[in-house]
């Protein structure tokens, strides 16, 4: 197996949580993202949209970190963490849709702005961050995980650019629920650090 990976990539991120979840090793392959590598046609080849990550197993590539996570959950883990009654699933399919959308347009543009000088509206991101936060928040309030009573895909595809907000200038001390969800993934088995600049 092999990830195709930039360290700082809170995309990347959730692939290497969740393989060191599992317990499984993968060879990692940086990707060179600002000099263009995935760009190049021997990436391309791999991942036509030329994004990272993309995990080969068994010569097989897969791109998208949420699509990944539901690959390696249905062939790797555990049921808990990607369960087969349909509720679960569509609940866990919102979870993923959220994190494709509405934090990669809040928290996530705001850190790329902030951390790697790109050209985003800023005030914008933050503000469709600060309202990604609250709503994670209140829905945890009572609740262990974001879908049933045992960690999910769900969790690991939202976790890193929320606990990364701070670096896209977002406050997270109002939020204690998160605060403590977080707390909750760093003490599961095989947890790794996120990737701070």
């Amino acid at each position: 197996m092999q990830l195709h990976d930039f360290y700082l990539s809170g995309n990347c991120y959730k692939v290497r949580l969740f393989l060191g979840l599992l317990g499984l090793q993968a060879e990692m392959l940086n990707v060179d993202l600002p000099c263009g590598a995935q760009k190049h046609p021997e990436f391309l080849a791999l991942n036509p949209r030329g994004q990272v990550p993309v995990l080969v197993d068994d010569g097989q590539p897969l791109v998208d970190s949420q699509a990944i996570l539901v690959y390696l959950a249905r062939r790797y883990g555990e049921a808990h963490w990607y369960p087969q009654d349909a509720l679960s699933q569509g609940l866990i399919s919102g979870w993923l849709s959220l994190t494709a959308n509405e934090i990669h347009n809040g928290a996530a543009r705001a850190r790329v702005g902030l951390k790697f000088g790109r050209p985003v509206d800023l005030e914008d991101a933050q503000a469709r961050g600060r309202q990604v936060l609250e709503l994670v928040d209140t829905h945890l309030a009572g609740r262990l995980w974001l879908v049933g009573d045992q960690p999910t895909i769900a969790d690991v595809a939202v976790y890193p650019y929320l606990a990364l907000a701070d670096e896209g200038g977002l406050d997270l001390a109002p939020y204690e629920n998160l605060a403590a969800w977080f707390a909750r993934l760093r003490a599961l088995p095989g947890y790794l650090d996120l990737p701070r600049l």
